[in-house]
C-alpha cells in the first residue's frame, strides 16, 4: 500500500453498491444536464466517477480511500489493481475527472455545456475500463 494513504476496510461485496451509486450519480448528472444545471452535473459526474473508483479498490482490495484528497483514490487503484494495457489511460480520464472538484465546486467559476460535454467525454472512457474490471 501507498505510505500515508487514508483508507478504511469495506467488505468486498460491497463493491456492488458503489456501482449502484455511480449509475444513481450518473444519471442525476444527466437530468441536472437537461435542465442546463452546468456545476450541477458537473459535481454529479465527478461523484460518479468517484464512487466508481471506490468500487473499484473495494473489488481489488476490500478498502476504499477515506481522505478529504481525492486524488489519493487515484494512487490506491494503481497500488491495487494488476498491471494493464488500459490502466494508465484510465487513471488518467479519472485524474482529469477529479482535477475539476475545486472548480466545478468551490471556486466560483460557472460551468458551460462545453465544460461538461468535455467531463462526459472523460466520465463515460474512465466508465468503460472500469466496468470491465468490475465485470459489470
Amino acid at each position: 500500500m501507498v505510505k500515508g494513504l487514508q483508507r478504511v476496510n469495506v467488505e468486498r461485496s460491497q463493491a456492488v453498491n458503489y456501482i449502484r451509486v455511480a449509475e444513481n450519480f450518473y444519471d442525476g448528472a444527466e437530468v441536472a444536464g437537461e435542465y442546463q444545471y452546468w456545476n450541477a452535473s458537473g459535481v454529479l459526474i465527478e461523484h460518479s466517477a468517484i464512487a466508481c473508483a471506490d468500487a473499484l479498490t473495494i473489488k481489488y482490495g476490500g478498502v476504499k480511500s477515506k481522505g478529504e484528497n481525492h486524488q489519493e483514490v487515484i494512487n490506491l487503484i494503481d497500488t491495487l489493481l494488476p498491471a494493464g494495457a488500459d490502466k494508465k489511460s484510465g487513471l488518467m480520464q479519472l485524474s482529469k475527472i477529479i482535477a475539476h472538484n475545486n472548480a466545478v465546486s468551490y471556486s466560483g467559476d460557472i460551468y458551460q455545456k462545453k465544460d461538461i460535454d468535455q467531463l462526459w467525454k472523460l466520465l463515460n472512457r474512465f466508465k468503460i475500463w472500469a466496468e470491465k474490471l468490475l465485470n459489470v
